[in-house]
């Protein structure tokens, strides 16, 4: 019996090679019908006998390309047709509906064996296929053709026209197709010459790179800048060009064999690191990295490379590691435009190296951790971005503007939350500029009419006035209550769950600043069930930058001054009259904002065992607390529990502890002991009062390994279900998603 059957998938279908292996299924099955891209999705009409097409429709959701995702398929029965054969037809574009957009996809495998063996692609730097390449940084509008994306001034020349046309090539379709003879060219700019011929181009990057020298290079997102990581003199022009005192380098190496010179990698690092998302992967360091790389830190940052430049460069290098870091300058977004890297970089580097196709959609390299064998993104962009979370949720028309810090922001399209790549920072007018213009690039791409605005409770962030300005209805959400709908609805959850939130800063109902926080509730609302106990935070955010504020500050609120005269080794280099002047503040309550604050809490002990007492950039401090961890340390200190938890006696007892000698490895595994117990017996508490046995992990400090490892395995000792980020950052690059999943419940409830 023959029958014909509409067969309509939602989810990651475009831009991944999902209409010619849909061909090639269709053709094995003896199918006839058409497959055409829409801007909601793929819509396929199949016909033949009964049984091939319900085998066609089996079989398709394992045999689509690997980068596909399929979220939702729908089947209707349709009269039979009689078509003649099979065949892909022009996309239609049709309502407001919208199909996901593909992430950059790293270089395959058979692109890099054609750079060897394919005349017209031998040594071609932006080769690619329906399996990879770019997609999100180059595409305009949906539905995804070449038209629509910065490859359609490019004219295919005959053989690529081929290619692009012949179903059963693995190009088929493959919309920045291209090769020597027609797609974009590379080009080397010195200040006294310019190199177009790329065999000569990337020879003299080589060599420079190899003789020490710094290169910006365009990459798939916008500008980078590299230079030999082995080599000193280099890595410290690096840091002076990118004004960067005392913050890690990501390295890029050239292999795996390579990166486990430097790094301890397991299965789950592995595979991320050579996953088609290729982002950089923080793994512990074998102490083989240089310090003016490192600087300090345990765990460096690695990636290999993902564009078939990349891999040419390290074939003509003898380099094998490069420090590869972003092409901008201190918070300033990352550069994509050729004029504007020539403009920046040219007398500061040895050379500029950049490609004449336009980057749409900027993005930085993604970031993520391994912890309890699963992975956890710090910073999603290339690779991810702009995949969505779905929600059971009705989103649409909602617009999340996110927090101040490493921002993003979320758009509703039905039940997915598109989640926008990292901005950055909101502190300048360019990370601002390039916010807005993501957000103007967002709805017209996904054709998003925002109709409901969330933003953070804090009026002075640039993101909620932002929203503010926006002219339509808007909801104000607490910081930390976001921080723990963004893990539930990454989850699904919807019900009451005990949220612990640990961070640096959010404003709280009271008007003072949170971060060490157990909340009780669900999207709706939440209690403050506890916290830790307010510090005065002398001079505000200044003591992000001097960390040992915060420990005179914490010393003063629970001994008083006498304590630097009962331990006078700790003002040990802090200039008297500074101290001096920040004990007045605290005891005059001048500019001393009251925190609770997990972050300020790492900053003081960190001060205090001499570890970090001026920081270099954001979270140095904390980050350098857990670096010098003795993890075979089992024991805790003393810490008071209740509404307000009081930490008075683990601040004795480091001091005691710094008088007699203990390393400060082994005092600083104490204090994560402590956090640990802290968290598992307020849970228990609340547990108990509360019945209710889920607990969820959000904010920045659970980005630290060791605390996030063992609160897990603590919790799920004592029998708690236990829910932690690992799509969405769980600092506040995750805030977003927290904001539009509270939005929807609310307006689903009519509680706006």
């Amino acid at each position: 019996m023959i029958v014909t059957k509409k067969i309509e998938i939602k989810g990651l279908v475009q831009g991944v090679g999902f209409r010619p292996a849909i061909y090639r299924i269709a053709m094995n099955h003896l199918i006839k019908g058409t497959v055409e891209n829409t801007n909601a999705g793929v819509i396929i009409v199949a016909e033949g006998l009964e049984k091939q097409v319900d085998s066609f429709i089996n079989i398709l959701p394992d045999q689509v390309p690997v980068a596909a995702n399929i979220t939702s398929i729908n089947i209707e029965r349709l009269p039979v047709q009689n078509y003649p054969d099979f065949k892909i037809i022009k996309s239609s574009s049709n309502s407001d509906e919208i199909t996901q957009v593909s992430p950059d996809i790293a270089v395959c495998e058979d692109c890099l064996d054609d750079l060897k063996h394919q005349p017209h692609r031998i040594n071609y730097p932006l080769t690619n296929c329906t399996n990879c390449g770019p997609r999100f940084t180059i595409i305009k509008s949906l539905p995804y053709d070449r038209l629509r994306t910065t490859m359609a001034p490019f004219e295919m020349c005959p053989t690529c026209r081929d290619e692009y046309t012949n179903v059963l090539n693995r190009r088929f379709h493959a919309q920045p197709v291209a090769c020597n003879d027609c797609g974009p060219k590379y080009t080397l700019l010195t200040q006294h010459d310019q190199i177009t011929d790329f065999i000569q181009l990337v020879k003299a990057a080589a060599l420079m790179i190899d003789s020490g020298k710094l290169l910006a290079i365009k990459g798939m997102g916008g500008f980078h800048l590299a230079c030999a990581a082995l080599n000193r003199e280099a890595v410290l022009k690096m840091r002076e060009l990118k004004c960067r005192e005392g913050k890690p380098f990501a390295l890029m190496v050239r292999d795996l064999t390579v990166a486990e010179k430097f790094v301890i990698l397991g299965e789950e690092e592995r595979r991320l690191l050579t996953s088609w998302h290729r982002p950089i992967v923080l793994a512990t360091s074998l102490g083989t990295i240089p310090s003016e790389v490192a600087m300090g830190l345990n765990s460096v940052g690695i990636m290999l490379p993902y564009m078939p430049f990349h891999h040419l460069l390290f074939e003509q290098m003898n380099s094998d590691v490069l420090v590869f870091t972003s092409g901008n300058f201190s918070d300033e977004p990352i550069i994509i435009q050729n004029e504007e890297g020539i403009k920046a970089f040219l007398d500061k580097t040895a050379a500029v190296i950049f490609y004449n196709r336009e980057i749409v959609n900027r993005t930085d390299d993604s970031v993520a951790f391994v912890v309890n064998r699963k992975s956890r993104l710090i910073r999603r962009s290339r690779g991810y971005a702009p995949s969505p979370v779905n929600l059971n949720l009705n989103m649409e028309g909602i617009f999340a503007a996110g927090a101040e810090l490493v921002n993003c922001f979320a758009i509703g399209k039905g039940t997915q939350a598109i989640m926008s790549q990292h901005i950055g920072d909101l502190k300048n007018m360019e990370t601002l500029d390039f916010y807005s213009e993501s957000i103007e690039r967002f709805s017209q791409l996904f054709r998003f009419v925002p109709i409901l605005a969330v933003a953070d409770l804090h009026p002075d962030y640039l993101s909620t006035r932002y929203a503010e300005e926006m002219n339509i209805p808007l909801i104000l959400v607490q910081h930390h209550h976001a921080h723990m709908a963004s893990c539930m609805a990454e989850h699904g959850l919807t019900e009451k769950v005990i949220g612990i939130c640990f961070d640096g800063t959010g404003l709280g109902t009271d008007g003072h600043i949170w971060g060490g926080e157990f909340l009780y509730g669900d999207l709706l609302g939440f209690e403050r069930f506890s916290h830790f106990e307010y510090i005065p935070q002398p001079g505000g955010d200044a003591v992000t930058k001097h960390p040992w504020r915060m420990m005179v500050s914490y010393l003063v609120h629970y001994f008083g001054t006498g304590i630097f005269e009962e331990y006078p080794f700790i003002l040990e280099g802090i200039d008297k009259t500074e101290c001096n002047v920040v004990v007045s503040m605290i005891n005059n309550k001048i500019n001393t904002p009251l925190t609770s604050s997990t972050g300020r809490l790492f900053d003081a002990v960190s001060a205090l065992l001499g570890i970090c007492r001026h920081a270099a950039y954001h979270a140095e401090a904390p980050m350098q607390l857990e670096a010098v961890v003795d993890p075979y340390t089992d024991s805790v200190y003393s810490w008071i529990p209740g509404s307000s938890i009081s930490f008075k006696p683990l601040f004795r007892q480091i001091l005691d502890d710094l008088s007699t000698g203990i390393s400060v490895g082994e005092i600083s595994g104490k204090f994560h002991n402590t956090l640990v117990e802290v968290v598992v017996t307020t849970a228990k508490t609340m547990r108990t009062k509360l019945n209710t046995n889920m607990v969820v992990l959000s904010g920045g400090s659970f980005q630290n390994k060791m605390l996030l490892q063992k609160t897990e395995n603590k919790l799920k000792d004592c029998n708690f279900a236990v829910y932690s980020q690992e799509q969405v950052p769980s600092n506040d690059g995750g805030i977003a998603l927290g904001q539009l999943a509270i939005a929807a419940q609310r307006r689903l409830h009519n509680r706006l």
